[in-house]
């Protein structure tokens, strides 16, 4: 006779059988991904989300099933990353809702909790979309109603019947997703949650597997000299001191010309400019050495306001000092309470900006237009939504707009806004840094939180976005057949341009994006192998073949793609 429950031991025991399965098969699911960059993918998203919930779990010296399922629940949600690792996180949070509710569970319960399960994810995404891991699930949970219904009481009918299922589901998700059947390959979120499934069956076959979780190691600390990030903060050349922020209220003409000759006096006396007009005001911001230089040009077309000006030396060589103080305090684990006496030191404001970057150029261009907290992550490491959580904690505002500036961090954020009940939590659907920096240059302090929100997510659509990195892997997309070690260029839908020539891919890439569209403004920033030179041959080639648009060069130091251009 079969097994006809599963008690909290048990099911712990198939959880973290679950997890290690996808931990040992995450390059595996990595490698199932369609575009064939060097980010963060699938696999390392779902692993690193199922096993912040497994160091919960395991956690629990003698676990019940409401223990249980708030360690699986609240170990997933705060540990997601990307959109696969959010949905896998709600999958198990609608699961948990269900089974805290009973001691044991049976066959029934557990298709009443897949039920659950599945509502739950789907709810959480904005478009779900069919051939991923929604409809594996969907299936899998279908099935397990379906043998519920029939009466199957025995668990090892039962569970194997769901996992077939959801095997069968997965094999047809290339025809219902075209992208997938030309690249060859199932989904790679749907094969992820296979492998959870198969790795919880494992233990409740009785299969003797190593169950044991690793705490997270704890970094080294540096007991002498300096680390090489604050030597490089403390070394770094500022050319222009003086960050100068500041609004023109029109009472004259502004036209696209006078836009381009004010830029161009603003490139004479510094740089990291940026300039957006609208019928009435004008958002200025440039680093100089002269901000009365830049003021004085500006009063040429109206009053001014809102003037910020900061000296970027002392805030520099104040930063330096707070890490090298923080360096020396390192071996101690702040507490709660030192936490919330620190945030309650910093001086509280209406509005706060946390914005997911990487690459010291990016960086600095956010902190220049008055971004609080800046996550390190973005492509090669998508930020999870704990991460986005202990950033809400340290900004001491009633408002805090968060730009995910990126599409599979939108999820994350979104999820950190959800589980945050203190604070006004504002996420404007960014997808690219550049649309990142775009919403938060059409900030207006004067004007409601809500007014912004629309504001910002609205403009930030208007930006078109390219990016340039290698291909990892052979593969074939867009009908466009790729080699590994090849460049391409990346469009917001799509592959703009292949090739073995970096500079002439990139170009390629922006001339799709021109196609068809008249755009301004052209911004180019350069990564962290690109050098300035190469990077301004590329400029000097797109104005002489696109003289109707200004093209702005900007250093972004960001690692993996070579170039990040947008338009608008």
């Amino acid at each position: 006779m079969g097994l006809n429950i599963i008690d909290a031991k048990m099911l712990s025991k198939m959880f973290l059988a679950g997890a290690k399965n996808l931990e040992h098969k995450k390059e595996w699911i990595n490698e199932l991904n369609v575009f064939p960059v060097p980010d963060g993918d699938t696999g390392t998203n779902m692993s690193m989300t199922i096993m912040s919930a497994a160091k919960e779990v395991a956690a629990i010296e003698n676990p019940d099933m409401a223990s249980l399922a708030k360690a699986i629940s609240s170990g997933s949600l705060r540990g997601a990353r990307g959109n696969s690792g959010v949905i896998l996180s709600q999958l198990f949070r609608g699961f948990s809702k269900v089974i805290r509710e009973y001691d044991e569970i049976n066959t029934a319960i557990l298709a009443s909790a897949c039920d659950k399960a599945v509502e739950t994810a789907y709810k959480a995404v904005m478009k779900p979309k069919e051939g991923t891991i929604l409809t594996v699930a969907r299936g899998a949970a279908k099935r397990a109603n379906d043998l519920a219904a029939a009466g199957e009481k025995d668990l090892e009918v039962f569970l194997s019947e769901v996992i077939k299922e959801a095997e069968i589901v997965l094999a047809q998700t290339p025809e219902m997703l075209p992208v997938l059947k030309q690249a060859g390959v199932v989904d790679s979120g749907g094969q992820g949650l296979v492998e959870v499934l198969k790795g919880g069956f494992d233990v409740f076959l009785g299969k003797e597997l190593d169950l044991s979780i690793e705490a997270a190691a704890k970094p080294a600390v540096k007991k002498e000299g300096l680390s090489p990030n604050i030597e490089a903060q403390a070394n770094a050349e500022i050319k222009f001191c003086y960050c100068t922020q500041f609004l023109i209220m029109l009472n004259k003409t502004f036209n696209i010309k006078h836009e381009m000759d004010f830029k161009e006096y603003l490139s004479s006396i510094g740089d990291s400019i940026v300039v957006v007009a609208d019928d009435e005001i004008v958002k200025v911001h440039v680093h100089t050495n002269d901000p009365g230089l830049a003021m004085q040009k500006a009063l040429r077309y109206g009053s001014l306001t809102t003037i910020i000006i900061e000296n970027m030396r002392l805030e520099r060589d104040e930063k330096v000092s707070d890490m090298m103080e923080k360096q020396m305090q390192s071996t101690q684990i702040p507490s709660a309470s030192d936490k919330e006496a620190s945030q309650a030191q910093a001086e509280h404001k209406d509005t706060g900006f946390i914005a997911v970057s990487i690459g010291e150029g990016m960086n600095e261009i956010f902190r220049s237009l008055g971004v609080d907290y800046i996550i390190e992550g973005g492509q090669t490491m998508n930020p999870s939504t704990e991460d986005m959580l202990n950033a809400i904690e340290q900004i001491n505002a009633d408002n805090i707009f968060i730009f995910p500036n990126n599409k599979n961090i939108i999820l994350a954020a979104n999820q950190a806004k959800q589980l945050t009940k203190d604070k006004n939590i504002l996420v404007i659907p960014t997808r690219t840094v550049p649309q990142g920096i775009t919403a938060i240059i059409n900030y207006v302090p004067d004007v409601s939180v809500e007014e912004n929100e629309a504001v910002m997510t609205q403009e930030a659509a208007n930006v078109a976005t390219g990016q340039v990195t290698y291909a990892v892997r052979d593969t074939v997309i867009d009908d466009k057949e790729i080699h590994q070690g090849d460049f391409m260029g990346i469009g917001d839908k799509g592959i703009l341009s292949v090739g073995t020539d970096l500079q002439t891919v990139a170009y390629e890439m922006i001339s799709e994006m021109m196609k068809g569209r008249e755009y301004e403004l052209v911004s180019i920033y350069y990564g962290d192998v690109i050098k300035e030179e190469q990077a301004q041959e590329l400029v000097s080639r797109v104005q002489a073949d696109f003289g109707g648009c200004d093209v702005e060069l900007q250093f972004g130091g960001q690692p993996i793609y070579s170039y990040v251009v947008s338009a608008e």
